[in-house]
């Protein structure tokens, strides 16, 4: 597999379209940072991360409106890739949906949003957007 956070990503997103409470995904750093944001930013009700193997696992319960039936997340979108990786400074640090979604950025710092990342005047690669 060459780029898996493009995996995680396509997961959730397949997860979502079916209707799924529960999602599986192959746990590394970088994901278990990402599924960190999603809970505190409220695009997820839960995580656990289970220890079977070498590698483990990260069990993510997707958020859903009790009453209509919609997800949390609307769209995942992959940005940077392995081929093309995206960077951008401090000053030119994306605004999705003019702020109410978010931009999950890798910094020097460790993996951020994009509200941080402004407010530390630190830029990075752009992992994705969700909205």
């Amino acid at each position: 597999m060459t780029d898996p956070i493009a995996d995680y990503l396509t997961r959730l997103r397949n997860a979502i379209r079916a209707g799924h409470r529960v999602v599986e995904v192959p746990a590394s750093n970088l994901k278990k940072e990402i599924t960190k944001i999603l809970l505190e930013k409220g695009y997820i009700l839960n995580y656990k991360f289970v220890e079977d193997g070498p590698q483990g696992s990260i069990k993510i319960a997707l958020k859903y409106d009790p009453v209509h039936k919609v997800n949390a997340i609307k769209q995942l979108v992959r940005i940077s890739s392995p081929g093309l990786r995206q960077y951008a400074g401090h000053k030119e640090l994306p605004r999705v949906l003019n702020g109410l979604g978010i931009a999950i950025l890798s910094t020097s710092k460790g993996v951020m949003t994009d509200k941080e990342a402004r407010d530390l005047n630190i830029g990075g690669e752009v992992l994705c957007y969700v909205y």
